[in-house]
């Protein structure tokens, strides 16, 4: 799909705060805004928020996120164009256009919408539209000039994407554009760190708030070790998985084993379902509103990671000592209970920031419209994986290849469980409508998810095919005549002379080829090395989303090897040298893959069947049990460890 862009303004490199591990971020958030951090980040073409149409990376619009939204909406009922924002801290060193083109083909924007990239931290922004959107050249030179330039150039970030959806529609009803009141806002959001103002102001206060938190972690710790060490009276009621195991030491270790595994798929999917409804609590009322619950996420997501990690290491190296394995398993446990308690004490404050009962009916409309917003883009996915499947080989195509499918079955629930919402709302039943809308909201992420994932392997292909002849040429030719390179080089050019071919996996096999004539050549190791990040990114991304859109089937081993690529990828980006993001990214590739093969063997092996020739009925209600989006008892799950995530039951 074609699309016109316009870039104004100039760009500039950014620097962001490294990553740390969730078990620190509390600790180390305060301390890190006082020491500026050395390593760059790249905002690369992004997956939009699944929450709406505004993507806000670096907290640009604060409390006028409201006023956005009205004005995206307000564009959208009177013309049906779709302005989708997006504000990043930079565009990682591409044009303007390039960036918001490839972030538009991405998420597969289609004729009627419309893409703003802003780049703040240096006042760059560009215009992504289909040249079938309606909008003329002119019109979109006159739309940036007079109402978001002005706007950017002073920092006024809300008030861009504001002039942009009213200079649509003035131009679509041939009336002058006017130029946005201007109101500035940060100079560089998210590029001073967390703690706002000078640092020699702020540095105390900083330090002592540190060595609180410092305090805090410490009490906590010993803590958790006493209440490890003490036997318990016995379980508690309604307990969350992975109860302490100290009352019960005598426990067979094979069933303590299968505790252990119960135990991380329970908190892994209470996990993941917290965060996906939390995002829909974040586009609802803010980021800042849903800080409390986020920051409880990130905690359980933090322990979560601790016990995934003991379980690899169970099964990387299995101890013959029977005590030792116990007691591992035991703080798998400890780990898991922690996660879940943290999430079911947030639970009851959730429900009342989010209120599905007291606001069914503006949620019910804005899912509603995302699931209209939905569908044709699962149409452009099938339709992208289908012209590539004209020169690429099934297995190519076989990670996504149903994804499209699945995504239609998800979205025909979604559609059913909001319909079902507005019947009980006519109806005054309050507690029907929460809890099929609630069925609706997480069907309607699972078919966004599905989407995307298949995008992004279209966008990969399309994207290896294009580097492909240029990767193999340049290798060919610094390769000596007859030695094993230039054999591996033949094999892969006479491939891709076979007519179909695996573009990603061809272009995989020249890099790792042409790596062996690369040494002593430092500059172009580490572009190599940048590129198979990249890569590995994409596979540790589709593994995740097959897990979670596939998680009611998925067991632990899959699980733990998921967690642990992500935790090697984590490490590969923060490191400085290459042999250590070299040794990094090839574990996560490595791990990811596994996860990949255990999640669909484990699919394949699920005992209800998700046959895409079944009736429509049957296979969206079939993959809305394979996806977890609803539990036993048909009810959907939400915000909540595992004593209170099925609560919408009591209601």
């Amino acid at each position: 799909m074609t699309r016109l862009s316009r870039r104004y303004g100039t760009g500039a490199p950014g620097w962001a705060l490294a990553g740390a591990p969730f078990a620190l971020c509390a600790l180390l958030l305060p301390l890190l805004t006082l020491f500026p951090a050395p390593t760059s980040r790249a905002d690369t073409p992004l997956d939009l928020d699944a929450g709406g149409r505004i993507t806000d990376t670096v907290g640009a619009l604060g409390q006028r996120r409201g006023q956005v939204t009205t004005a995206i909406e307000r564009l959208r009922t009177t013309h049906r164009v779709q302005l989708y924002v997006t504000y990043v801290r930079d565009f990682s060193g591409r044009s303007g256009r390039g960036w918001a083109d490839a972030t538009a083909d991405r998420n597969g924007l289609g004729e009627r919408d419309v893409l703003l990239a802003v780049a703040t931290h240096g006042r760059q922004y560009a215009v992504s539209a289909d040249k079938r959107s309606g909008f003329r050249a002119d019109q979109l030179k006159a739309v940036a000039a007079t109402a978001i330039a002005p706007a950017v150039a002073q920092h006024d970030w809300a008030g861009a994407a504001i002039g942009a959806a009213d200079g649509y529609s003035a131009v679509l009803q041939g009336q002058p554009v006017r130029p946005p009141a201007i109101s500035p806002g940060s100079p560089d959001p998210g590029g001073e760190g967390l703690v706002p103002g000078h640092r020699r102001v702020w540095a105390p206060v900083a330090m002592g708030g540190g060595l609180c938190l410092l305090g805090l972690y410490l009490c906590a710790r010993r803590a958790s070790r006493r209440r490890r060490a003490a036997p318990e009276c016995g379980p508690a009621t309604a307990a969350p998985p992975g109860p302490a195991r100290t009352a019960r030491p005598l426990t067979p270790l094979p069933e303590l084993e299968a505790e252990a595994c119960r135990a991380l798929v329970e908190t892994d999917d209470a996990v993941r379902t917290s965060a996906e409804e939390l995002h829909f609590a974040a586009a609802q009322l803010g980021d800042e509103a849903a800080r409390p619950f986020a920051e409880a996420v990130a905690y359980a997501q933090g322990e979560l990671a601790d016990a995934f990690r003991l379980r690899q290491a169970l099964d990387d190296a299995p101890y013959e000592d029977e005590e030792i394995r116990r007691r591992t398993l035991d703080e798998i446990c400890s780990h898991c209970t922690s996660a879940n308690r943290r999430l079911d004490a947030e639970s009851e404050s959730f429900d009342v920031l989010r209120g599905l009962r007291a606001n069914a009916a503006g949620l019910l409309a804005r899912a509603e419209a995302a699931a209209e917003d939905l569908a044709p883009r699962v149409g452009t996915a099938e339709g992208a994986l289908g012209i590539l499947a004209g020169h690429c080989t099934a297995t190519a195509l076989a990670a996504v290849a149903r994804h499209p499918a699945e995504a239609r079955d998800r979205l025909s629930f979604a559609t059913a469980a909001l319909a079902e919402a507005r019947r009980a709302l006519a109806a005054g039943d309050g507690d029907g409508a929460a809890i099929s809308l609630r069925a609706g909201e997480a069907a309607l992420s699972q078919a966004r998810v599905l989407t995307l994932a298949a995008l992004r392997r279209a966008h990969e292909l399309t994207g290896a095919t294009a580097r492909l002849p240029v990767a193999l040429a340049d290798a060919e030719a610094r390769a000596p005549r007859g030695s094993p390179q230039a054999r591996a080089l033949a094999c892969a050019r006479r491939e891709v002379e076979s007519g179909r071919y695996d573009p990603r996996a061809v272009l995989r096999h020249v890099e790792e080829t042409a790596a062996a004539l690369d040494a002593g050549h430092e500059d172009r190791a580490r572009a190599r090395t940048e590129r198979a990040l990249r890569r590995v990114r994409g596979e540790v991304a589709a593994a995740r989303d097959f897990v979670t859109t596939h998680r009611g089937a998925v067991g632990c081993r899959a699980r733990t090897r998921l967690a642990e690529a992500e935790r090697h990828l984590n490490l590969a980006r923060t490191a400085r040298d290459l042999r250590t993001v070299r040794s990094e990214t090839g574990h996560a590739d490595s791990l990811a893959r596994q996860a990949r093969a255990l999640a669909e063997h484990d699919v394949g092996s699920y005992g209800t069947r998700y046959d895409p020739g079944t009736p429509p009925p049957t296979r969206a209600l079939g993959g809305a049990l394979l996806g977890g989006i609803i539990l036993a008892g048909l009810l959907p799950a939400t915000f909540g460890g595992g004593a209170t995530r099925g609560r919408l039951a009591a209601g």
